[in-house]
């Protein structure tokens, strides 16, 4: 008997739809032709329709796109599945606004774009510090003492949980999902960079595997869908799936590019028939990749040995290169200008580089080439250590409330003791610096007049510049 996961229904649909000939009298304006010049993009554009018969809704799905999704619940082990055509940032504020009016237990890694959630759905956040690599200056996982210990003090919080990280670093989560559940908490998990993580038993286990109530994976980045295509997975019993449903419509734009929700189609049959091949080349390969960085003098190369306690994505590939005397930055600009090789990461401290399904071998071994060949001709003094993260700040009011408050304009100088009235995330490292409601400590103001004086990029600031921050006019 035919396995279904052989089919892909709504790429299907697509397809037979885009084909017919007919008198096209409905938007998009492009009727299905690239604009002059563009022609590189025509196969986008032929598939590019709207919620035409022989289609469906995403947003009441009877069709393709209900077929497609419950395909890809069966093949993540979930209860329901929901396409997302907005990336994992939907998804993300769809499953906080399902839990709302609640506490919500959190780590101070988590991206940027639950701060948004956060403010959506007025939930106040408990954070909680993951465990700190001081060689790569990276965060990682939350230890499950320390999540025992904040449940004790919040028990009818919610816990959402970031892991696999950018990096590939994951914490035992089915301890902490049990941990949770003990707590009469839901487990909500930010799986952005774990979409291929069910796929191969080398991988750290997935969060449906874990026993997770929702997760919401970035299918675009590590399952081979187009770029905003995601998923938000639910699990058995603990969730409402109507008023999940209900947040999913609030975050989801109501007209869906059916070539992204076509790219999810075709992702996880591809993944269920060729995944696990595909990924055990990419483990070989990263092996491979990591024997030959670790013999480059100045290098330090993430390893499972560096996270006893935790997990590590192998098919993300971390190197420290302040031993080599350059920074991250300076690393990945050589390795471009100069071998044509490009990185996923880069930081002051490391840079970083994602081997994916779609990987090549002579993509790895460029690497490992470029490496080598910098490290000769360009090392120097080793650099001094990263500098630390400036401590958590303490919480003056709620994100939604400070966000809606009255605000004011200061200088970042004269900052220190000020509740801030806007996200402050500096990338890299792409963490919460400050969240809307937190007080801005001396320690803060030092480490973005650093940032600022780096060229960092900001996110969420009003004044990218760095230069002034919005406070709250109590």
């Amino acid at each position: 008997m035919r396995d279904a996961q052989e089919d892909a229904p709504l790429y299907d649909a697509v397809r037979r739809v885009a084909g017919r000939q007919a008198c096209w009298l409905h938007v998009p304006a492009h009727r299905q032709k690239a604009p002059r010049g563009g022609e590189q993009l025509q196969g986008v554009y032929h598939l590019d329709l709207t919620e035409l018969p022989g289609l469906d809704d995403l947003h009441c799905p009877r069709g393709p796109i209900e077929r497609a999704q419950e395909l890809a619940a069966r093949a993540y082990g979930a209860d329901r599945t929901f396409f997302l055509v907005n990336g994992s940032t939907g998804g993300l504020q769809s499953l906080i606004l399902a839990v709302p009016g609640r506490e919500l237990i959190l780590p101070r890694n988590i991206h940027r774009s639950v701060c948004a959630a956060l403010i959506f759905s007025g939930a106040d956040p408990v954070w909680v510090d993951p465990v700190h690599l001081p060689e790569f200056n990276l965060s990682g996982w939350v230890e499950p003492r320390c999540l025992a210990a904040t449940l004790a003090n919040h028990r009818s919080a919610a816990v959402l949980m970031v892991r696999p990280t950018y990096c590939g670093l994951a914490g035992d989560l089915k301890a902490l999902t049990a941990l949770a559940h003990g707590a009469g908490a839901p487990m909500l998990v930010d799986e952005a960079h774990g979409a291929h993580l069910r796929f191969h038993p080398g991988l750290p286990p997935d969060a449906m595997a874990c026993g997770a109530d929702g997760a919401v994976q970035s299918t675009h980045k590590t399952g081979g869908a187009l770029t905003q295509a995601a998923m938000l997975h639910l699990g058995r019993g603990v969730l409402d799936a109507g008023r999940l449903a209900s947040a999913f419509n609030l975050t989801q734009t109501t007209s869906p590019s059916f070539p992204l929700l076509a790219s999810l189609d075709l992702a996880r049959r591809d993944l269920v028939r060729e995944g696990r091949a595909r990924l055990e080349e990419a483990l070989d390969l990263a092996d491979v990749l990591r024997r030959r960085l670790a013999r480059c003098p100045g290098l330090a190369v993430l390893g499972p040995g560096d996270v006893p306690d935790g997990f590590l994505d192998p098919t993300r590939v971390v190197v420290a290169t302040r031993g080599t005397g350059l920074t991250g930055w300076e690393a990945a600009r050589v390795l471009w200008e100069r071998y044509r090789v490009r990185v996923e990461l880069a930081t002051p401290d490391l840079i970083l580089a994602v081997l994916g399904i779609g990987t090549t071998r002579e993509d790895g071994l460029g690497l490992a080439t470029a490496l080598g060949d910098l490290c000769r001709r360009e090392g120097r003094k080793p650099l001094s250590s990263p500098a630390a993260w400036p401590p958590r700040p303490v919480k003056r009011l709620g994100p939604r409330a400070a966000w809606s408050a009255a605000w004011r304009r200061v200088e970042l100088s004269q900052a220190a003791g000020l509740v801030s009235a806007e996200l402050i995330a500096v990338h890299p490292p792409g963490l919460i610096t400050v969240c809307p409601g937190e007080e801005i400590t001396s320690g803060i103001v030092e480490y973005l007049a650093r940032a600022g004086d780096l060229g960092l990029s900001v996110h969420g600031a009003a004044d990218a510049t760095l230069r002034t921050v919005r406070v709250v006019d109590f």
